[in-house]
């Protein structure tokens, strides 16, 4: 019985590290995913800072914002079956 629990012990002490192991990838993916999109978030800001430049040096009409409007899609409405 002894040799059964113990047998049952080491199992668990095996999954809970293997289980802790799965655990602390996942965390090191999150923040190596934080840092890209800290990165990209970076790098669209100066490309923002690029393009309102430009604009203002060839005077165009508008400054660039970020904020996209996107046009509603069309749906050809669908011909009734008579």
């Amino acid at each position: 019985m002894k040799a059964k629990k113990q047998k049952a012990r080491e199992s668990h002490v095996v999954c809970h590290k293997k289980f802790h192991a799965r655990i602390q990838e996942a965390e090191d993916s999150m923040q190596a995913q934080h840092l890209i999109i800290e990165a990209l978030v970076e790098e669209k800001d100066s490309l923002l800072q690029t393009i309102q430049g430009l604009q203002e040096a060839n005077d165009a009409p508008a400054p660039f914002d970020d904020e996209w409007e996107e046009e509603p899609e069309e749906h050809p409405e669908e011909e009734e079956i008579r």
